[in-house]
């Protein structure tokens, strides 16, 4: 047996040096020029794909903050051969039956190359390190599962265990339809997780990106210490129209955007995508020193 178990070791040894190397290669690609262009949804202005890299995908018109995936986001933050992914694999299956959701987690993650919406790892940020989870709205909307809810809880669980700082980049259209009242589980299971997290004295920096709503929004990414969220990006729980519909009253210029809710106190600062990394380097660094207490 010990040959089979060496050939399935170095299996996953080697999917994990590929992981780490997508990563690094998405923290090279601001040296590469791609050809091509694409319209901002911001501004509605012709972007080259080119500045799109250099801005790190802000557009250079407008501000707009185009959505990114998870490896490059964390690319953008990471120290260089920091990275190690946290449970690669983790899938969750189709325990409803629910006709057609194996094929169509299939397309989404060959098109996405993710094994579902939630993205996992431990690395250094200016030298400190931490636990960071990131939701991939490229994948079924970044949807909350079973498997997105299992990684966040466990994400929360290494941090304990370790005594590290955890941060969170949510970016969701809310719980998976197609996973009923286990989705919807997860808000509680990702809540409690967090709570206990909290009571051990961990620090949790959550940050919202465009969007964030439905039960993300109503759990674990409205229960951080400190609250960021990157400019313009929508977070609520139902959208516009059923809220008009259910109050019977207009709602306010701007509702449900990152500058509204920041103006009203549910967030405690907006931080451009350019100026992220230097934001939560500068709180991990006055948290280490012990000026944050809980």
């Amino acid at each position: 047996m010990q040959p089979l178990f060496r050939s399935r070791r170095d299996r996953l040894d080697r999917l994990r040096r590929q992981r780490e190397e997508a990563v690094e290669s998405a923290a090279r690609r601001s040296a590469v020029q791609p050809s091509g262009s694409q319209i901002c949804p911001g501004c509605g202005s012709e972007c080259a794909n080119q500045d799109l890299v250099r801005s790190e995908y802000v557009c250079p018109h407008c501000g707009y903050h185009l959505p990114i995936g998870a490896y490059l986001r964390l690319s953008l933050l990471l120290d260089p051969f920091t990275f190690r992914e946290l449970w690669p694999g983790l899938t969750a299956p189709n325990a409803l039956e629910f006709p057609g959701y194996e094929d169509k987690l299939a397309t989404q993650r060959e098109k996405a190359a993710l094994s579902d919406a939630a993205v996992a790892a431990v690395g250094k940020l200016d030298g400190i390190s931490a636990v960071f989870a990131v939701l991939d709205s490229r994948f079924f909307m970044g949807s909350m599962g079973v498997a997105v809810g299992e990684k966040i809880t466990r994400a929360a669980e290494y941090a304990q265990k370790h005594h590290l700082p955890l941060i969170i980049f949510s970016a969701s259209g809310g719980a998976r339809m197609q996973e009923g009242i286990l989705s919807l589980m997860q808000m509680a299971k990702t809540s409690a997780a967090i709570r206990r997290f909290s009571d051990a004295g961990g620090l949790y920096i959550s940050v919202f990106t465009h969007p964030t709503t439905g039960g993300v929004t109503a759990s674990f990414a409205s229960l951080g210490d400190i609250t960021l969220a990157e400019p313009g990006a929508l977070i609520g729980f139902a959208g516009p129209r059923v809220i008009r519909q259910t109050i019977g009253q207009e709602l306010p210029d701007g509702f449900q955007r990152a500058e509204y809710l920041e103006e009203h106190g549910f967030v405690d600062q907006i931080v451009p995508r350019g100026q992220m990394r230097d934001a939560l380097a500068q709180l991990l660094a006055l948290h280490r020193k012990g000026v944050l207490h809980r």
